[in-house]
């Protein structure tokens, strides 16, 4: 099992090697890919050295698996090279996402529709990954009519420059800036670029790809994305209106037996999700599970998760996983 991972030396493409190490995907040869200026680098993986690579190089390797998270131009430019070498891409940007040709997989919820002659397969945004992991099982006991969803993102979803950012205002050093504003003791209301509908990319994500996982295009989703001071992970408070009513003990055991999914909602022992109890695991914590009183069928609660782990490393990992115990690389 050839494996490469574009981007090596990335934020993301740091964690994706450190969930390889941990899950033990069966490697027989990695190879590490990075930008022309990082080529040549050295990194380390489970305690042997390897040489950072090129793209070029690295598709003439014929690698079995390609995980990439370099971004969506490289994506974009060098996906289809790699896949028509044969190997298969399982990216992390949003290049490919929305392409119909293209399936869109969270693991728990839909790899089952992934076959052979799928080369590119297309990891969805980090914070719409834990709201399905969520609506998923809900709506196919329920049925979602509306979802209403408001994140509050770390900046590691940024990346390194935002991380940098926070550190140096906390310090009280003056640097280089990732967003328009202070991001310490502040929140700001944009995730990505503003769309001509006056929404953020990210606030699109959340409705585009919630409906195309779960295969329904009549929910209703609709997102504000909220920038905060905060490294751990992304938090969601949402509200869902079902198209029918549900039992609050059934539906809270419903989520509690859902892969990948843990119920932290202990109101007595002021249980409930965190980003900085989420850092560093793999699962989606759903907690504050109550009724909306004020709307038949509804119901509020709050979704947290790694945002570098299930959101993007990990799920990418678990995709590569499924390939592999199903024969389809």
């Amino acid at each position: 099992m050839k494996v490469a991972v574009v981007g090596a030396t990335g934020m993301v493409g740091e964690v994706m090697l450190k969930v390889l190490a941990e899950r033990q995907l069966p490697i027989t040869e990695l190879i590490l890919v990075a930008s022309e200026k990082s080529v040549g680098k050295m990194l380390s993986f489970q305690g042997k050295d390897y040489t950072v690579v090129g793209l070029e190089t690295a598709v003439g390797m014929k690698p079995d698996i390609a995980l990439f998270s370099a971004g969506g131009q490289t994506s974009l430019d060098w996906a289809p090279k790699f896949a028509a070498a044969g190997t298969t891409v399982i990216d992390n940007s949003s290049a490919w996402r929305m392409d119909p040709t293209k399936k869109l997989v969270v693991p728990e919820i839909n790899a089952d529709t992934l076959t052979a002659a799928d080369k590119i397969i297309a990891n969805p945004n980090c914070s719409t990954i834990q709201l399905v992991m969520v609506l998923a099982p809900l709506h196919r006991k329920y049925g979602i009519k509306r979802a209403v969803v408001s994140t509050y993102q770390s900046v590691t979803g940024t990346g390194v420059k935002a991380v940098q950012q926070l550190e140096n205002e906390y310090a009280g050093v003056v640097g280089e800036m990732a967003y328009k504003h202070p991001i310490h003791r502040n929140a700001i209301p944009q995730c990505d670029v503003f769309e001509a509908n006056g929404y953020t990319k990210e606030e699109m994500k959340l409705t585009n790809e919630t409906k195309k996982i779960i295969g329904d295009q009549s929910i209703l989703v609709t997102a504000t994305a909220v920038r905060i001071p905060v490294v751990g992970g992304h938090s969601e408070s949402v509200n869902i209106t079902f198209n029918n009513d549900f039992d609050l003990a059934e539906l809270r055991a419903l989520l509690a037996e859902t892969p990948g999914v843990i119920v932290q909602d202990n109101n007595e022992t002021y249980e409930y999700p965190m980003p900085l109890s989420s850092q560093h695991k793999d699962e989606v914590f759903v907690g504050r599970i109550r009724r909306d009183d004020t709307l038949p069928n509804s119901l509020n609660l709050w979704i947290v998760a790694d945002n570098l782990r299930k959101g993007a490393a990990t799920n990418a990992v678990q995709i590569a996983e499924y390939l592999v115990a199903h024969g389809l690389v």
